[in-house]
């Protein structure tokens, strides 16, 4: 008879290792996730002002001009804030929100009241319009009138522009009510010329979104480093913070994680400040906007102190978790590991364990990135194409799953096809590039990328050939990948660890391509001696 050739790996130690380390960091993502972290406490539940946008159901946005919020709606919100806050902050007068002083005064509450200023001189003069006509009936609960949000940063109006709607401004409003400007604190420091035309100076300082990101650890010092310097620069003139805070989910920005531990962090050692130095402020915001993340990404949506439901994201005192719910985490994973065997039928028990092991693995990544999806996707297109990205690492993951198990059981298995690697080299190039190019409000998809990166460097490490020759595009696409996460890093400055995760998934993809295949041993079998 004719001996039969069955095909055997190399030592199979180094892919053990992999699966062992991908289930691993896997579950171990989402306990220590699912942690209580302590933090300091807050001095006090109760917060001085908070910007109020009420954007926070679905379909309404400002963009929108029919859009339009009730009197009942902002009844509802002011009556829960009023429990927290002391003041909100608005920021227009159109849609409805000439109302919010009305109800506010009912349940004592005080307003900085917004006029938008923008490009179209007709709208902004309807705006100082109807902020004077909404002065002159309720003063006594204005704290303050503040025309114009962050208009030289956006580049709408000239300083000398800006300062004639000032006056303009001043001259429509009650004598009693004082106004002022709010813009980033570096555009103040360029205009110093502004301070004369307002009663007081408000500054944003955001950490987070500093052109050199502060981490949480050093984001409060940074607060206070910054309104010593706007002090320093217009003496005699009360300087107020305007906005300040922290995003609890997007894109970490080199040390500045997003995330509700370093919210909450934030929020309470800020306040903890404050309380020292009897500082006018104002904290974005009070409700998570989802309308922000077509401006800004994941990260624009998730400001709030509250969640879009207007339910509060963590306390002021005691332990913060991250994700309450880790043990979803767990329960993805050990539905992936039953799944892929499954669908893999292991006839032996090295085979079943690998691919139990590569279905825990690949169960807690997808859960990570359908978790990221959560708050990431908004119109029903990105959930489509999100979720057909992921139903195809799914795929990918079990497919190499199999071959690790074929060759596990030394039987033989058909080659993983070279084109779903290059459609994945691809994908991954092409995100890479516009993390280089367009990635200030990009994620990071690394659940998504993790299932077809462990698993291609797997199969090569286990000496699995794919289908066809090596092809130069491959080669071409894998050392694009690295060369782009490389850059990612860079402008990271080296100290975002997410950068680092993408680095590594990149160059494991890579690495299967650019590493020289592993010549295949067999060891023949005489049949019927």
């Amino acid at each position: 008879m004719t001996p039969a050739s069955t095909p055997t790996t190399r030592s199979p130690w180094p892919v053990w290792l992999g699966l062992l380390l991908a289930a691993f960091a896997g579950l171990s993502w989402w306990w220590a996730a699912g942690r209580p972290v302590d933090l300091p406490d807050a001095p006090s539940a109760r917060i001085a002002c908070v910007s109020y946008a009420p954007y926070r159901h679905e379909g309404q946005t400002p963009y929108d001009p029919a859009t339009f919020i009730s009197p009942q709606q902002i009844d509802a919100d002011l009556k829960a804030l009023s429990r927290r806050f002391d003041c909100v902050r608005t920021y227009s007068q159109g849609q409805g929100l000439d109302a919010v002083p009305a109800i506010a005064g009912r349940y004592g509450m005080k307003v900085l009241m917004g006029v938008w200023i923008g490009r179209d001189a007709a709208a902004n003069a309807r705006e100082i319009a109807l902020a004077a006509a909404t002065a002159r009936a309720h003063p006594q609960v204005l704290r303050g009138v503040i025309v114009g949000n962050e208009v030289l940063l956006r580049g709408e109006q000239s300083p000398a522009a800006l300062a004639g709607y000032l006056r303009q401004a001043r001259a429509a409003l009650p004598p009693a009510v004082p106004i002022t400007y709010a813009d980033v604190w570096e555009f103040w420091l360029r205009h110093p010329e502004l301070a004369g035309s307002v009663d007081y100076v408000t500054v944003h300082v955001l950490p987070y979104w500093e052109d050199d990101p502060v981490p949480p650890g050093r984001a409060v010092q940074h607060v206070a480093d910054v309104y010593a310097r706007v002090r320093a620069a217009f003496p005699g003139k009360p300087v107020m913070i305007g906005e300040t805070g922290w995003p609890s989910a997007g894109r970490p920005r080199q040390g500045a994680t997003a995330s509700v531990v370093n919210e909450a962090r934030y929020l309470r050692e800020f306040l903890r400040y404050a309380a020292t130095v009897q500082m006018p402020y104002n904290v974005i915001e009070a409700f998570d906007q989802g309308w922000k993340r077509a401006q800004e990404g994941t990260v624009g949506g998730y400001w709030g102190i509250f969640d879009a439901q207007a339910q509060p994201k963590f306390p002021m005192q005691g332990p913060v978790t991250e994700v309450p719910r880790w043990w979803l985490g767990w329960l993805a994973a050990a539905l992936g590991g039953g799944l892929f065997v499954l669908l893999g039928r292991p006839r032996v028990a090295r085979a079943a364990a690998a691919l139990v092991l590569a279905g825990i693995a690949s169960g807690a990544a997808l859960a990570w990135q359908v978790r990221q999806m959560l708050y990431a996707c908004g119109p029903w297109w990105e959930w489509l194409l999100s979720g057909a990205a992921c139903a195809a690492a799914l795929v990918t993951a079990l497919v190499l799953a199999r071959a690790l198990a074929a060759a596990m059981q030394r039987v033989d298995v058909a080659p993983p096809s070279r084109s779903w690697r290059f459609a994945w080299l691809f994908a991954l190039a092409y995100y890479g590039l516009l993390l280089v190019f367009d990635g200030r409000y990009r994620d990071f998809p690394l659940g998504l990328f993790a299932l077809p990166a462990v698993g291609y460097a797997l199969v090569a490490l286990a000496g699995i050939g794919m289908a066809g020759a090596r092809r130069r595009e491959d080669v071409l696409l894998a050392v694009a990948i690295i060369l782009l996460a490389a850059l990612v890093l860079v402008q990271e400055r080296g100290i975002n660890p997410v950068a680092w995760l993408w680095l590594g998934l990149s160059v494991l993809l890579g690495a299967a391509v650019l590493l020289p295949p592993r010549r295949v041993t067999h060891q023949q079998h005489g049949a019927g001696q």
